[in-house]
This record gives C-alpha cells, structure tokens and sequence, in this order.
C-alpha cells in the first residue's frame, strides 16, 4: 500500500463502551469494519491544512486531507448527492 496515494485515519476513543463493532472478514476480500460513537460533535478542525479533525464528547476522528482536497470534496450542500436508504425509497414510493 502506498501511504502518498492512500488518506490515513485514525479514531481514539475515551472507552470501549463506545465501540460498538469491529470486524475482521476471514474471506479473500479482507475487509475490515469499524464502527462506534463519537458523541456530540463539539468541534471540527482542519489542523495544519492537512487533516481533518472530528472531535466528539466520546473520541476523536482524524483523515489525513489536505485543505485543497477539503475545499473540492465539501461543496455547498445543495450539491451533495443524497444517498437514501432502501426504507426511505419504498416510504416515497408508497406515498406516491
């Protein structure tokens, strides 16, 4: 893996109360999945132009994302693509 064309995270929790799963695929795909809770967000940083820093009352999320690379990813939110999920697709199509 090349560490210049990957985003390296990391995520500190202050307990693991607040991890909810980790998972480790024994299948040729060798996926990993992890999953937890930040609490309430209580700051946002882009520290030193090269990482984006999500602090909640529960743990930190750091990505490794330059402050260009922030600007063109984060765009106004009318032009943020919405991804449903399967129950709110069938709620509009019963509705309508």
């Amino acid at each position: 893996m090349k560490k210049e064309s990957n985003h390296a995270f990391s995520i500190e929790l202050r307990s693991k109360e607040f991890l909810r799963n980790v998972m480790i695929s024994n299948s040729a795909e060798e996926r990993v999945f992890v999953e937890g809770f930040l609490g309430e967000l209580k700051e946002v940083n882009l520290v030193e132009g090269a990482m984006l820093e999500l602090k909640g009352s529960n743990g930190v999320l750091r990505i490794d994302l330059k402050e260009e690379e922030f600007a063109k990813l984060f765009q106004p939110i009318s032009t943020w693509k919405r991804i449903e999920c399967k129950a709110d697709a069938q709620e509009k199509s019963s509705r309508g």
